[in-house]
């Protein structure tokens, strides 16, 4: 049984621990309530993948910095969460669920304990009157830093764009923090990177000091110029049945070794991503945000490859098999009406 742990101080030494070692002084999931000198509390998420430490690291470092309610800007609620994944250095164990994928109801998942524990600490931040909601990750792939929100009112811009100027808007996967905070308070989901990357938790530490220190939001919307804002149109996944590798002739998909350097590319039609063997069907599974199957509207075989058949801009390539098993190959995305350019960033470290 998965039981949330609420806390209102840190316990000691717990600043000391990687993610690794959490579980020596958390008996499991936990949310921390801090005071702070502005009593609306900022709600930061980490570890929801056991694999992904860099928003840890850049907390830790953070709590360093303002160890007391008086030095503290703002209030301050911690959920750190797959402490036992985290422990074995992977995104979930045998058994569980993905969680971020069970903040909302979805797919049957209403009766998991993980979904009631995740309610608990939305209802636990609604009557804080939580002032934002952040929740951090890293990536497998190759991309630049960015956020995804689910909501594009003004505020909720503003808190991604100052993170980065590359913002996605997203309406699927259901069931991740964003989606459930968002009709609270400005939610982002911050994607720094590879986990490991020294540049990503600083970067991720900065914006959590900016964030902190924001005493209200502004009136004004973001202007076109100072966001490039795309728009998740569809999820790519390779079947279940499907063999994949990269540089692997034998399987059913060979995609390149270096497929995630494609993310945030604008894509041309007929561009080539693998080899396909003996398919007579895309070997792919891509669904729009209302679930529909729009394979064949983005991809095809011609002469033993798989092709794009329109422009298509894609996020979160990866070339680790176990996340694409457990996530998704990539997101396809578009440019969104006014956003100022045509391209992002493909350096993660230019941001």
């Amino acid at each position: 049984m998965v039981e949330l742990n609420i806390v209102d101080s840190l316990p000691g030494g717990l600043l000391d621990l990687p993610a690794r070692e959490l579980h020596r002084l958390l008996p499991g999931p936990t949310l921390i309530h801090l005071s702070g000198r502005r009593t609306e509390p900022l709600f930061v998420s980490v570890l929801l993948h056991g694999d992904e430490d860099g928003g840890w690291e850049a907390l830790r470092r953070l709590l360093q910095q303002y160890p007391d309610a008086e030095s503290r800007p703002r209030a301050l609620s911690v959920f750190i969460g797959n402490v036992a994944a985290a422990r074995d250095g992977v995104r979930f164990l045998p058994g569980q669920p993905d969680y971020n994928r069970v903040w909302e109801d979805h797919d049957g998942n209403e009766s998991l304990p993980e979904r009631a524990m995740m309610r608990e600490v939305v209802a636990e931040m609604a009557a804080r009157d939580v002032f934002a909601a952040i929740d951090v990750h890293n990536n497998t792939g190759l991309n630049p830093h960015y956020c995804c929100i689910r909501s594009l009112d003004g505020a909720h811009v503003h808190l991604a764009a100052l993170f980065s100027r590359t913002v996605v808007y997203f309406r699927t996967p259901i069931g991740v923090q964003t989606g459930a905070f968002s009709p609270l308070c400005p939610a982002a989901t911050v994607e720094a990177g590879k986990a490991g990357q020294a540049h990503g938790v600083e970067h991720v530490l900065e914006y959590l000091d900016a964030a902190l220190h924001l005493a209200h939001w502004p009136e004004h919307p973001v202007a076109h110029q100072d966001v490039d804002l795309f728009h998740t149109v569809a999820v790519c996944k390779v079947p279940p049945t499907v063999s994949f590798g990269f540089g692997e002739p034998a399987t059913d998909i060979d995609f390149a070794p270096d497929l995630d350097h494609l993310n945030f590319r604008e894509l041309p039609a007929g561009t080539a991503l693998a080899q396909i063997r003996g398919a007579a069907k895309v070997p792919l599974q891509v669904e729009d945000e209302d679930g529909a199957d729009v394979t064949t509207r983005f991809f095809c075989i011609r002469d033993g490859e798989l092709r794009t058949t329109l422009p298509v801009m894609p996020s979160m390539l990866s070339v680790n098999p176990t996340a694409i098993r457990q996530d998704c190959l990539c997101y396809l995305m578009e440019r969104y009406p006014g956003s100022s350019t045509t391209q992002a960033p493909a350096d993660p470290a230019s941001h």
